[in-house]
């Protein structure tokens, strides 16, 4: 971990709509400059918090394109190229990293509440991905997939597999799994990093968590508290989190993937914040909530763009 390649916040962007629900560029490429001038060490793209499942395939490439060339290198991006089939999503891979993409970010194979396949052929899946591309996989370990991936079969997995390297863990006690994790993967686990929205991040990071994939909200506020623990200074980090907490919370237990374009919107980063149907929009008491907030803690994405 200490030759890790990436570290540090890399929060997910949303995708950007008209109200018409077509894609807004435009708004797509102030948001990815707010983020990157919050702090973001990186950022990841076309992930779940990014509404990737009401993308087109022809979609997902044009976004792609546009936000790494847009992003020029100013950070790393990693590019979520989850699918069930493994040939489509080696394919998505390889265009990926063709594009630029620093590394991918891969669920296990899964469709609906029902379809999935054990641990032989998730292993195959991945060694597949694997073989298609040179640059670092991602796994992400979220209860959305339905799918037990234990810390003994994904430490096997970062043995057995060239370029599986990182672990975004999401799963309920993510912190004894993170050390798990490293216990059993040792050099082989690049990168063991904290997800969901940084609700337990402090846990994570005191578990061995090198990275955090959180919203795009506030990058500014999670640097903080990645940045103080970095340096050791475990007390300050605490206090910085127990500030920021509540909107933490707040994101993962009322808004969902809908509290970031709300707060770019507030802030004038982007023209529209709303989701594309069939996702509603969050009710305007819950977004109130959100703003009180975030202007709370002078949170820099609602003046960014003022």
């Amino acid at each position: 971990m200490n030759k890790a390649r990436y570290r540090g916040v890399f929060p997910v962007v949303p995708t950007t709509f008209t109200d018409a629900g077509e894609l807004d560029l435009e708004s797509q490429k102030r948001c990815v400059d707010f983020m990157i001038d919050a702090g973001s060490n990186g950022l990841c793209i076309l992930a779940n918090f990014s509404e990737q499942f009401v993308l087109s395939d022809a979609e997902r490439e044009q976004l792609t394109r546009t936000i790494l060339t847009h992003v020029g290198g100013r950070v790393p991006v990693i590019v979520t190229t989850t699918h069930f089939s493994s040939r489509v999503c080696a394919e998505r891979s390889r265009m990926a990293q063709d594009l630029g993409a620093a590394m991918v970010m891969v669920m296990p194979p899964y469709h609906g509440a029902t379809i999935r396949v054990g641990e032989p052929q998730i292993h195959e899946f991945y060694a597949r991905v694997s073989d298609a591309i040179t640059i670092p996989i991602m796994i992400q370990d979220a209860p959305v997939a339905g799918t037990p991936l234990s810390a003994g079969f994904l430490a096997r997995m970062a043995t057995d597999i060239e370029h599986v390297a990182y672990f975004k863990i999401e799963t309920a006690g993510a912190a004894s799994k993170l050390r798990e994790l490293i216990r059993l993967g040792g050099d082989a686990i690049e990168g063991p990093w904290d997800g969901e929205e940084a609700i337990t991040l402090i846990p994570d990071l005191d578990a061995g968590a090198t990275g955090a994939m959180t919203g795009g909200g506030y990058p500014d506020g999670i640097r903080l508290i990645v940045d103080a623990y970095a340096a050791g200074r475990r007390e300050q980090a605490c206090d910085l989190y127990q500030r920021w907490l509540p909107l933490i919370n707040y994101e993962n237990r009322q808004c969902g993937l809908l509290a970031c374009k709300a707060l770019m919107k507030e802030g004038g980063v982007i023209e529209c914040e709303a989701p594309r149907h069939p996702l509603p929009a969050m009710h305007p008491a819950t977004r109130a909530g959100l703003i009180e907030l975030a202007r709370g803690l002078d949170a820099q994405v609602l003046r960014w763009g003022r």
